[in-house]
């Protein structure tokens, strides 16, 4: 097999972010010409720093002209492959291609990708603690950690890259093969880029295209829509399931994670090894326990990791109590999927802040929740109208301009024994740098109030 070259080629690479910086300097180390094109103006530190790796910025523009020399275009995964310039590549011949393809090629270690609309980087994080406790050399990154351009340099035969694939990363790959991938669950997401539900799951469904036989494909049996979308799967398959009545797969038995077959169940992890707050979490411990025992981690290395594993921040994440309301940070539940499960997680008496730049999704969705399990919700961000919208006849919606007087608002609607839910069924963009920023400032937004009542309660 040829190996797969860019020494002395014109690559363009689209996108500043983290995938984009790791791809140009994958790119350079490899003897491309790299310029990196970026629509802002203003860009970290870090970017402007890869000038002295002879990389050129194209700042506050792509420019047709450098399209049109471009003998290979990478692109990060938050630019849509129908940017119009990207014609001009195209029409000149030069692929285009996403990041986590272009690092796969040069990848000298195996790969475990992991999708679905929630739960990936739960498992993904979760799998690489099992493999590390089972002696093995795990790279976890992807969609999140690090960029998979930044891990080929430390690839060896040996190594696991365990890696977290969205649909804007799959949707852009050709030879893209990994040994093991898992596809957890599939629900409309995405749909301000994705032009419609079957489009979001065809580039989901990249993730097993280039399987084969020698390969295998992990899968949701719980989940219908899973199940449809791989029937027609090269790859050996294993099945897990949480619910499911499944005779030959990874399922929950009483209180014990087990693989079961026709003959008998050899128990992998007890439930009593599992700390995550939510039940929906159970079923990416469950995948991620498929992956390790088909892998050859031992029971007994999988349940210390599990046992070992808090969860991760911004997913269901407990930010304490303010004199007796319970205060819960899911800004990771930027889809309607992922705040029904962060709702049907939460108990009753919920204050729930919703809200930011809609992705697409049936927010109709939620009104028997919210209407059986909220006290109120708060709204903030573009998608506002929409939400008061959906749920202004079930359930009281109040209007704020930003997250800390949702908390402060929030904190005033909560009764005694409550919790404020942040699961706002939205991304953060319109607002936040991504998430993870929404959810630290909505942390940071609780610390101040609960500093600011305890004032009040010494002066009082």
């Amino acid at each position: 097999m040829i190996e797969f070259s860019v020494r002395g080629a014109n690559v363009v690479v689209v996108g500043a972010a983290r995938s984009g910086v790791g791809a140009a300097r994958l790119l350079a180390g490899r003897g491309a010409h790299v310029t990196l094109t970026e629509q802002r103006r203003e860009v970290a530190a870090e970017v402007r720093r890869l000038t002295d790796d002879g990389i050129e910025l194209e700042l506050g523009r792509h420019d047709p002209e450098t399209m049109s020399r471009a003998d290979l275009v990478v692109l990060s995964p938050g630019v849509p492959p129908t940017l119009a310039v990207l014609d001009v590549a195209r029409n000149h011949g030069a692929p285009v291609i996403s990041e986590i393809e272009l690092a796969s090629r040069w990848l000298r270690g195996r790969v475990v990708a992991v999708t679905g609309t929630k739960g990936k980087s739960t498992t993904t994080v979760l799998l690489g603690r099992m493999l590390e406790a089972g002696g093995l050399s795990a790279l976890v990154g992807g969609n999140v950690g690090t960029a998979l351009s930044t891990q080929v340099e430390h690839s060896t035969p040996e190594a696991i890259h365990v890696v977290e694939v969205s649909s804007f990363q799959l949707e852009l790959t050709t030879t893209f093969r990994p040994w093991i991938s898992v596809f957890l669950n599939l629900h409309a997401d995405h749909l301000d880029r994705h032009d419609r539900p079957e489009a979001y799951a065809a580039a989901k469904a990249r993730i097993f295209a280039n399987q084969g036989p020698s390969d295998t494909l992990v899968v949701n049996a719980d989940d219908p829509a899973v199940l449809s979308l791989t029937r027609r799967s090269r790859a050996a398959r294993v099945a897990y399931a949480v619910t499911a009545p499944l005779e030959d797969g990874v399922v929950v038995d009483g209180d014990v994670i087990v693989r079961r077959t026709p003959t008998g169940a050899e128990p992998l992890v007890p439930l009593s090894a599992v700390h995550l707050f939510g039940d929906h979490l159970l079923s990416d411990v469950v995948a991620a326990t498929a992956v390790a025992h088909r892998i050859g981690v031992s029971a007994g290395a999988m349940t210390a990791a599990v046992d070992r594993f808090p969860g991760l921040e911004h997913a269901l994440e407990p930010v304490g109590e303010v004199a007796g309301v319970r205060f819960i940070n899911d800004s990771k539940a930027t889809n309607v999927e992922a705040a029904r499960r962060a709702l049907e997680s939460c108990g009753r008496q919920l204050v729930v802040i919703m809200g930011g730049r809609f992705k697409g999704g049936d927010l109709g969705a939620l009104a028997p929740l919210l209407a059986s399990r909220a006290d109120a919700v708060v709204v903030l961000g573009e998608a506002r109208d929409r939400i008061l919208d959906a749920y202004g006849a079930v359930v009281r919606v109040v209007e704020v301009e930003s997250l800390g007087d949702a908390v402060s608002v929030a904190y005033g609607l909560a009764s005694h024994g409550g919790t404020v839910l942040l699961a706002p069924a939205c991304a953060s963009l319109d607002m936040f740098e991504d998430y993870a920023e929404r959810g630290r400032l909505f942390k940071q937004a609780v610390g101040r109030l609960r500093e600011d009542v305890r004032k009040r309660a010494r002066t009082s």
